[in-house]
């Protein structure tokens, strides 16, 4: 005991002034890891960053300036951190393959949250499926279908293959078909479906509408019908102008003709 007391001052101050030194690396390393997330996270949110991205680029780069602090304290008190090190690097490694569907979809979501496709509100096509967004986040995005159906999509699904996103422009063109007989008059035909282009209110004049012949079909002759409107606007358009066309032309007398084949029976000879 009376070597151990006669030892002690010695001790404290070898180890004294170590134990002093891990602590000032911890607390003002946790002082400049809390200032860099700061910082980080007023540089994300003055570039409109999605709140997201910001939460979980902030909380990475704190637990990984904490991570290298915490190390650099326990090798100033003589523990070996190589060792730590590589506990920590297999550790890491086992948990990326573990998970190596997740951190797919989850770099997917970054990827979508910066480059930002779509956004909620807006409707879209992807992975096979169509709907209004409802939700972004950083795994999977969720759609709500037309007939009040919800659709969630891994977002590496979504990254993996082509978006058609249908709001994403103000203005949208209609792209109608019409078919009429052979026998009718095209420039009766045209300046129809122009008057009947006409008198929908909403449709744009700028991009001007257009009517031409798109094809000599075997059983019609194929014109396309195909105006610019706003992008709310296009379903109730879209609808609209094919009942009024349909019942223009019934009112002019200018057939629709079904498709049809002619058999030709010939006799031989017994």
């Amino acid at each position: 005991m009376k070597e151990f007391l006669d030892s002690l001052p010695g001790m404290l101050s070898i180890y004294g002034l170590k134990i002093l030194t891990a602590l000032a690396i911890v607390l003002i390393g946790r002082w400049v890891a809390v200032a860099i997330r700061k910082t980080v996270r007023k540089a994300l949110l003055k570039k409109n960053v999605d709140a997201t991205i910001v939460n979980f680029s902030c909380s990475i780069a704190y637990v990984s300036l904490m991570a290298f602090i915490v190390v650099a304290a326990l090798g100033q008190l003589g523990v070996q951190t190589s060792s730590i090190v590589a506990i920590l690097g297999a550790s890491a490694l086992a948990i990326g393959l573990a998970l190596q569907g997740s951190l797919s979809n989850l770099s997917a979501g970054v990827i979508l949250m910066v480059t930002r496709p779509f956004k909620i509100g807006d409707y879209i096509e992807a992975g096979g499926d169509a709907g209004v967004v409802e939700l972004i986040s950083l795994l999977a995005t969720t759609l709500k279908t037309v007939d009040n159906k919800k659709i969630i999509i891994p977002n590496s699904k979504l990254i993996g293959g082509s978006i058609i996103n249908y709001t994403a422009e103000k203005i949208r063109r209609i792209d109608l078909t019409v078919g009429v007989s052979y026998d009718s008059d095209l420039r009766v035909v045209r300046k129809i479906l122009m008057d009947e282009i006409t008198k929908e209110t909403r449709v744009l004049k700028d991009p001007a509408p257009f009517v031409g012949v798109v094809e000599m079909a075997d059983s019609s002759v194929n014109l396309v019908v195909r105006p610019w409107v706003n992008t709310a606007d296009y379903w109730d358009v879209f609808f609209s102008l094919n009942e009024n066309i349909k019942l223009r032309l019934d009112d002019e007398g200018i057939p629709i003709p079904f498709p049809q084949t002619d058999i030709h029976l010939y006799k031989t000879a017994q």
